[in-house]
């Protein structure tokens, strides 16, 4: 009998043995542990990237000023803003008055391809050859006009000179007088140069920038005459030069240069259409 119980003993703690082995079954208490007390579940593991806790909204990143330095790889600025340019930059753009319309008697006329109702006057300051600044006119298309302020802004900021800008209205509408002057232009309801259809500044799409500085050269041929001395494009003072901060200030609003042409070699000329 004491046999049998001992028997019994045995097989009761191997059944207790592997029933804690057993799938599903509660494991047995570790050492140390209290069997009769429940064990809290260990705190889940942190997640290794957690997610940031929400915080203020971060401030966008301010626009890029509208004067850049001459290194600087230009950028379009789009809409004009005044206080983005240099000290004693001024721009203004408004619309052809009555008075104005008389005083443009030689630059338009009926039968021009663009009503005065498309045209914009416009004002802008500039750099002197003698250092000093002065108040520069010019009339242009509406669509253009602000990119003509922004762009002379920046020519400003530079420190580029003009020579003279005036209507060349001034000039009787003539636009061999104006180029003689060193006069910088833009609207002339004309033909192109030595042809016969219109010229984009007869769109008031086109300006002229500097004429004896930048001169027109075909072949032999250099106009104005007075230009002469600059066909072989000098270093110097209102000279455009292929790739320099006045060909990339006009690029940067939709502006072309004539000096990119094969033939004939346009210096002084930047248009809207490339032509």
């Amino acid at each position: 009998m004491r046999g049998v119980r001992r028997a019994a003993a045995v097989a009761g703690v191997l059944v207790l043995a592997l029933a804690g082995c057993t799938p599903g079954a509660d494991p047995a208490p570790s050492p140390g542990r209290s069997p009769g007390l429940a064990t809290p579940d260990p705190a889940p593991a942190a997640d290794p990237t957690p997610d940031p806790t929400p915080g203020p909204a971060a401030a966008p990143a301010a626009d890029p000023a509208a004067v850049l330095a001459p290194d600087a790889a230009w950028a379009d600025h789009g809409a004009v803003a005044a206080d983005a340019y240099a000290l004693g930059y001024a721009g203004t753009v408004g619309p052809i008055t009555p008075e104005l319309a008389a005083r443009m008697s030689s630059s338009w006329r009926a039968g021009c391809p663009v009503p005065l109702a498309d045209l914009r006057y416009v004002t802008v300051t500039h750099r002197g050859f003698d250092g000093g600044t002065a108040t520069g006119e010019l009339v242009v298309h509406a669509d253009v006009a602000d990119s003509v302020v922004a762009v002379f802004g920046e020519l400003f900021a530079l420190g580029y000179p003009v020579r003279s800008m005036r209507l060349v209205d001034d000039f009787g509408g003539d636009d061999d007088a104006s180029m003689a002057a060193d006069n910088t232009s833009a609207f002339n309801c004309r033909p192109i140069s030595r042809g016969t259809g219109w010229s984009e500044h007869a769109y008031g799409r086109a300006l002229d920038l500097n004429p004896v500085e930048n001169p027109y050269v075909r072949g032999s041929l250099v106009l104005p005459p007075e230009g002469v001395p600059y066909a072989s494009r000098p270093d110097a003072p209102g000279v455009v030069l292929a790739g320099d901060a006045v060909v990339r200030a006009f690029a940067a609003h939709g502006w072309r240069w004539g000096g990119d042409w094969s033939s004939p070699v346009d210096y002084q000329h930047f248009s809207t259409t490339g032509r």
